[in-house]
């Protein structure tokens, strides 16, 4: 993961990686649809895609795993 995708995501407020989440999901959806069907071309956007989605879910753990840590330290 390069530099630029960390700051990008942590950037974003917990809205916005869940509206990332889901347009890469439904983008995910669509790549599977073309894959059945025979028409997708770039086949690598699966793999990129599906390491997207895994780095917004990571950035969601750690948010969580942040807070909770700080309401057990009070």
């Amino acid at each position: 993961m390069s530099h630029a995708e960390v700051v990008r995501f942590r950037a974003m407020s917990d809205s916005e990686l869940q509206t990332s989440l889901l347009d890469y999901r439904k983008e995910q959806l669509n790549l599977r649809f073309q894959k059945v069907n025979g028409q997708l071309t770039n086949t690598s956007r699966v793999r990129e895609v599906r390491r997207l989605i895994a780095r917004v879910k990571t950035e969601q753990v750690t948010r969580v795993r942040v807070r909770v840590s700080k309401e057990l330290k009070k």
